[in-house]
């Protein structure tokens, strides 16, 4: 090619690169758009706040503080099981434990707890109702936990969840509600519509604490 063919072929892509700018500018033609993604594509499924149970106990209350207060009052270790005031302390006690406060910035969050089960309704293998606790033998063995260490379980599917056996560890994924629940086993300080129930050891980690 000769310099001045060179020149015209570089004067002509120069020309028809202002003519194409012009036309975009006054909008004559314009670019085909990009292919935009799905709202569902664009927006992640939104994550469940893995809890324990420390979580569910508002700040500046301890548990414990209700058996120190019934030993101070009682002297709860040398009572004999015939004295008429084990009673009395159990009922006390109990009282204040269904008492416990809540934490209310937690109504309606999407969260994971692991915990036992305690059902209330099932049929041996499926369970859509349970409460869910802190430690092995609570409500059954030993007394029930606090309100705020009690957490009544509804499945949102109405076959329930596979569960095979009292005091299995799960997983319970689902909204968290601030609603007070009693039954005769134990009172419970919030409500879990669960989506998810899930066997404990399928998804590792940090063991449910005792009180």
């Amino acid at each position: 090619m000769s310099k001045t063919t060179l020149v015209l072929t570089i004067g002509v892509v120069a020309v028809l690169a202002l003519l194409f700018w012009l036309l975009l500018k006054t909008g004559l033609i314009s670019l085909p758009s990009l292919p935009q993604a799905s709202q569902q594509q664009a927006e992640a499924p939104p994550q469940a706040l893995t809890l324990q149970w420390p979580d569910l106990i508002p700040p500046g209350y301890n548990p414990d503080d209700l058996y120190l207060d019934a030993q101070r009052e009682y002297d709860i270790e040398a009572l004999q099981d015939d004295d008429p005031r084990v009673v009395e302390v159990m009922k006390k006690m109990e009282a204040l434990a269904n008492a416990s406060p809540i934490k209310a910035e937690m109504n309606g969050k999407l969260v994971r707890l692991p915990g036992y089960v305690v059902p209330l309704e099932t049929d041996g293998k499926q369970s859509s109702e349970f409460l869910l606790v802190p430690y092995f033998g609570a409500c059954i063995h030993v007394p029930p936990p606090p309100a705020n260490q009690t957490v009544h379980v509804v499945t949102s599917d109405p076959k329930g969840a596979r569960i095979s056996k009292l005091f299995e560890i799960v997983w319970v994924e689902g909204v968290i509600k601030t609603e007070k629940f009693s039954s005769e086993l134990a009172d419970a300080g919030y409500v879990i519509t669960a989506s998810k129930v899930e066997p404990y050891e399928d998804l590792p980690e940090v063991e449910p604490s005792a009180p």
